[in-house]
């Protein structure tokens, strides 16, 4: 109710909307990678998802996974409306945004990254698929420009694990002391991971996205900005 309902009626209701303008040739839609990965195949290091796979909404529902059920439902119901009334739709697929804030408050992935300077995860996941927020506008641009932009676009930069996202933080910023705060219990679990080898984990396309004239940010450096723009705004001192 809270998640599945207003994701489907609000892409609807903005579909509908433009379905009535007729000088609007172009919609694009910020839709998200969990509307692409969660379909129940096994995701080993070989495997390289891209724009053909497609979440199970019934792999959702039954795992209780309701943002990923959310999104792939409001997918699902963008892509049956742009059929029926012949609407030129492209999708863009990101993967979890970090990066510089426009805005004085924090959001969502804002929140998660400031908790990783703690050491903590607030994130229901420990997988990120990660790609900046200039990336994803730029690619918006571009999606809407380009007149042969068709269909799904995956935008994820690097898959990366929570301990990987650690182990970063304290080679940017090693006064955050993650590896030697006894105040948190998770970081101490953490600290014999974070000197683990790095285990080479399943990949998401690029290709398709980078026909947009897309060229990735390496996830670490949208990291160490995302931290200098905490810091600007006043968030985290250190």
């Amino acid at each position: 109710a809270e998640l599945i309902d207003p994701a489907i009626k609000g892409t609807l209701n903005v579909l509908k909307s433009c379905a009535k303008v007729p000088s609007i040739k172009r919609v694009v839609i910020t839709a998200s990678i969990v509307s692409v990965v969660y379909n129940g195949k096994p995701l080993t290091s070989d495997v390289v998802v891209d724009e053909t796979w497609f979440s199970d909404s019934r792999f959702c529902e039954k795992n209780k996974l309701w943002y990923m059920a959310s999104k792939t439902l409001a997918e699902e119901a963008a892509w049956r409306f742009a059929e029926e009334k012949r609407m030129d739709l492209v999708v863009l697929n990101p993967g979890f945004v970090v990066g510089p804030l426009l805005q004085p408050s924090l959001n969502y992935t804002s929140e998660v990254v400031l908790a990783h300077t703690r050491g903590e995860n607030i994130f229901p996941s420990s997988i990120y698929w990660l790609v900046d927020v200039q990336d994803v506008a730029y690619a918006h641009i571009q999606a809407f420009e380009i007149p042969s932009a068709t269909g799904r676009y995956c935008l994820v930069e690097r898959v990366v694990e929570f301990p990987e996202i650690l182990k970063t933080l304290n080679e940017l910023y090693p006064t955050l002391g993650l590896e030697r705060n006894h105040s948190f219990p998770l970081i101490n679990d953490r600290c014999e991971e974070l000197h683990k080898p790095l285990k080479r984990r399943y990949q998401v396309s690029q290709e398709k996205a980078k026909s947009l004239g897309l060229s990735f940010t390496p996830w670490e450096r949208s990291l160490r900005e995302t931290v200098e723009s905490l810091k600007e705004k006043g968030f985290l001192s250190i």
